[in-house]
């Protein structure tokens, strides 16, 4: 039967994430869907995992490149939630079975140091609200058959989130340009991309103003010790066993990610 509402959306995505097995584009059965419906989507979702006893520790923000936006036909980020049961630290192994089609970004993410809600929040203000950043990896996956996702799909599917990997170490922004933070990542010691923070919607701390700004508009905030996501620094690289992935961050160091 195909699927037509949002909570019936919401548990085929639930039940695909629990057996590992994807399901067609929302898109393909309606092409009209767009970021609203995947939002409705998402909600519901939400609520889903939820009650399982997960919990929301921040967000991710995605499409926040320029070739990113482009490959989807956008023209301004997504979001989604980043769930504490997501949550790798600096140098643990990924199990490759617990996706489907994972894929490997390096980012930037800070942390919040003080509450943070829009509408009107500055990119100065944002600044203000960061307690630091640390080193980052997201692993992105799609719930959706072959990456074959359009936007309402992947703003359904937590903006496409997996899971993440950060470094331990919070380094203030003091003295920092984000804008200008450098990365190289490597695969098994071979380089495979570099990257700079100014890949992130021009400068990663307007991701945060941008996100604070939107969540705002629904009554929500940006909490202290909240992670943000602020969107990848080069093209998704695909994962297999056996890898070990190692970003370095100028300033924020580095962070390794081993894939079994």
């Amino acid at each position: 039967m195909p699927v037509t509402d949002a909570p019936a959306k919401a548990r085929a995505l639930y039940d695909a994430r629990r057996t590992r097995v994807p399901i067609p584009p929302f898109t393909d059965e309606d092409p009209t869907l767009g970021m609203a419906d995947g939002y409705a989507v998402q909600r519901e979702l939400i609520d889903l995992l939820l009650a399982d006893g997960d919990r929301i520790i921040g967000h991710k923000v995605g499409l926040t490149s320029k070739p990113m936006q482009k490959m989807i036909g956008v023209d301004s980020p997504d979001h989604g939630p980043v769930l504490a049961s997501t949550v790798y630290r600096d140098g643990d192994t990924v199990p490759l079975d617990r996706f489907i089609a994972p894929k490997i970004e390096a980012e930037i993410v800070f942390v919040l140091g003080e509450r943070l809600q829009g509408p009107g929040v500055t990119v100065t203000q944002a600044h203000a609200a960061i307690a630091g950043a640390v080193a980052a990896m997201e692993i992105v996956d799609s719930r959706i058959v072959d990456w074959r996702i359009k936007l309402a799909d992947t703003v359904a599917d937590l903006a496409s989130n997996g899971a993440m990997a950060t470094s331990s170490r919070i380094v203030p922004l003091a003295g920092i340009d984000s804008r200008l933070i450098g990365m190289t990542l490597t695969r098994n010691g071979e380089l495979i991309d570099t990257g700079a923070g100014a890949a992130a919607l021009g400068d990663p701390v307007a991701v945060v103003a941008w996100l604070a700004n939107v969540l705002g508009e629904n009554g929500v905030a940006l909490e202290p010790g909240h992670l943000v996501m602020t969107g990848a620094l080069h093209a998704a690289v695909p994962m297999t066993a056996g890898d070990v992935f190692r970003a370095e961050f100028d300033r924020l160091g580095p962070i390794t990610v081993r894939v079994a």
